[in-house]
Order: structure tokens, then sequence, then C-alpha cells
């Protein structure tokens, strides 16, 4: 019943009832009735922000008290104008429109009284009592004052509160918006640190494995393999930092990979042992910046994928296919050896290689819908194939 206030509000109100009420009182020789309504109008002011409801309730007793004593319209009265705002601003919906039939009820009831009390006044006074058609335009014109009064006190309040329903709407959209952008941007640096760190992990573990096993045999080949652990350590320390630099967003961001630096990375899968053929048909198209980077990490993180879980020695192939409005992208390599009864054939994995981060084919999907395109991953004939449709329109661009 009672709303919560803050201790500043709650006071403000208090406050404005005393000074009124004190200001009131000394004024003229009222008598007992008349303070009696003075003090529960105040009382109503005090009320009207804390409940709405009880002030309604309070202002119409002593309003029924005063035409009940014969007292006339006393400024104290003019208490009931902000109690009707505050039943529209801060009422619940059964409080909102009992405040407005009780600015209806009021100006009539108002009205009759003010009317009937000049009809008694002239009856009992010296003058002619007024004739029913002056009468009735007295009416007319109390009613009229007291409905644009009491129904404007009552709509002011409603704006005020549907005003206040907008801002806070506006103030929650912009809240959930921040939120979705923050979120998106947690889910963009995750898949880039996955691709970054996952791939350049892959290699230099690769690398290290080899250059164990040739320690002995080839120094040669154990110095090479060192020297690709060594640059691919520091690309991926490089690539790590740009990231952390997009966090602190104080550093310019690095260039990102395009479909030029494919050939660095086939070389560079290469160097770890997973041979990588490339079949292009085609005549190349535009591809905009956003889906060069996306066709750079699929093929990045289907080769790292082909290298951590493939048959050891059998390779991987990339088929670049370029048509007039979409470039097709597949990347086969062959599974390693599995026990029987999980390899299947010509289906949808339910658990596929680097599913298990979260970050692997979950972000490989969602490159591909970022830039409009399509992603799919299966088993096929003993090969794990990924296969992915990039637009060549730039479909994230908005016409200015």
């Amino acid at each position: 019943m009672f709303r919560p206030l803050k201790p500043y509000q709650l006071g403000f109100d208090i406050g404005l009832a005393v000074l009124c009420v004190g200001l009131r009182v000394p004024l003229g020789s009222p008598g007992v009735a008349l303070v009696v309504v003075i003090m529960g109008m105040g009382l109503a002011l005090a009320l009207r922000r804390a409940s709405p409801a009880l002030a309604l309730g309070t202002a119409w007793v002593f309003a029924i008290v005063q035409m009940a004593s014969s007292l006339q319209p006393d400024v104290a009265n003019l208490a009931i104008l902000p109690v009707l705002y505050s039943t529209a601003r801060y009422g619940g919906r059964v409080v909102k429109w009992a405040g407005l039939a009780s600015a209806g009820a009021g100006a009539l009831a108002a009205s009759l009284y003010l009317t009937l009390g000049v009809y008694f006044s002239a009856l009992l006074g010296p003058v002619e009592p007024p004739t029913v058609p002056s009468l009735a335009v007295t009416f007319l014109a109390y009613l009229f004052a007291a409905v644009a009064a009491l129904v404007l006190s009552w709509t002011l309040g409603l704006l005020a509160k549907t005003w206040s329903a907008a801002r806070e709407s506006r103030l929650l959209q912009t809240i959930a918006e921040h939120n979705v952008a923050v979120e998106q941007e947690r889910n963009r640096i995750a898949r880039d640190m996955h691709d970054v760190v996952a791939h350049s992990l892959a290699v230099v573990i690769a690398q290290a494995d080899g250059a164990r096993y040739a320690m002995a045999s080839d120094p040669g080949a154990a110095e090479s393999a060192l020297s690709t652990i060594s640059s691919t350590a520091r690309s991926a320390l490089a690539d790590v930092r740009v990231l952390l630099g997009e966090l602190r967003h104080d550093e310019p961001t690095a260039p990102q990979p395009t479909l030029g630096d494919l050939q660095q990375l086939y070389d560079q899968i290469g160097a770890s042992g997973l041979p990588v053929e490339v079949v292009q048909s085609g005549t190349p198209g535009a591809l905009p910046a956003g889906s060069q980077l996306a066709v750079y990490r699929i093929v990045q993180e289907a080769l790292t994928n082909a290298m951590r879980h493939g048959e050891p020695g059998a390779g991987a192939t990339v088929s670049l296919s370029w048509r007039p409005q979409a470039l097709g992208l597949r990347v086969s390599s062959r599974m390693a050896a599995q026990p029987a009864g999980v390899a299947g054939q010509g289906h949808a994995l339910p658990r596929v290689p680097g599913a298990g981060t979260g970050h692997g084919i979950a972000g490989m999907r969602e490159r591909a819908a970022l830039v409009g395109g399509t992603f799919d991953a299966e088993q096929v004939a003993g090969e794990f194939v990924v296969t992915a449709t990039i637009p060549v329109l730039d479909v994230t661009a908005r016409p200015a």
C-alpha cells in the first residue's frame, strides 16, 4: 500500500504539508471544523507519493466533512490537485483510474455544492433568489472550472508517468544493446584468440616433436624445426598483443589476414609436417576485408584440426571454387584411425575435432554466418570435410 521513498522525498512531502498547514491555520479565525479540514488536506498532501490511494481517500473524507459542515471553499482544497496528479503518476492501474473517476465526481460534487450555496445564500438573504436558468449557468461555470483544474492535474500526472516509462524503456534498451555489443566483442576476441593460439601451438607442438626425433639423425632438420617454432611463437605473441591492445583500446589495430596471406599459412602448415594441396577454379572475385578474414580463419582452423586429428602424413586439400556470387571453400583431410563403430559414412558428426574447446567448429560457423555465408562440417568416407560458402558481395554493408 505504501511506496518505498527515499528519505529526502518523504521529508520533502511531510515538510511541504507542515508548511502549508502552518501558513494557513493562522490566517483569519478558522473554526474547529475548518482546522480539521485544513489538517486533513495537509495529511493527504503528505501521503500523495507514499500512498496515492490513501491520500485520495483522505482527501475525499475531509472534503465530505467540509461539505457536511457547510464550510466555504478554502485554499486548503488546492491540496487535491497534487493528490490527483500523484494518483496518475505514482498509483497502480486501479488507483490511476480511481483518480480520474474522483476528478469527475469531485468536479460534479463541488459544482453542485457551490451552486446550492449560492441559491440558499440568496434565499436566506435580502436579495431575490436566482432563477433556474441563472443557476444552470452558474453550475456549468463551476463545473467547467472544476473539471479543467482536476482533470488537468490528473492528465499531467499521466503524461509524467508515460514520459518516465519511455525514458526507462530507452535506458533499458541502451543497456541491453550495450550488453549485446560487449558479448559480441567478447565472442569475437575469443574466436580470434582461439584461432591464433590454437593454430600456433599446434605448429609449435608438431615442430617440437619433429625436432626431438631429428635431433640425433638430422641436426639440420632439427635446427629448421626450432627456427619455425621460434618464428611461429613470435608471430603468435604479436597477435596476442594486438588482441590485448584491442581490449585496452589504446593501441591501433594491426592489419587482419587476407587471401594473400593464405600461401604463407600453407607453407607454415607444410613445414609442420602436413602437406597442403591447393586447388583453385574459376575467376577470383573481390571479397570484402571481413569476408577475406573469415576465409583465412576457416582455412587456418580446418588445417590446424587436420594437423592435430588427421592421419599423419596424409596431407590436406584446400579447394577454392570461385563463382559469380560466392566463393566455395572446401578443406578435406584423412581422419586418423578410430575404433570400430566410431567413424561414420556421409553423416554430420555429433562431435567433431575442435568442438571440445567451444571455439573450433562453432567459431568457423560463426565467422561464415557473420559475412552472410554458410558452413558445414562432416565425416565422409574416412575424411573430415569442412565446407563453406562466402558471398562475394558485402552483405554486411549498409546502403548510405
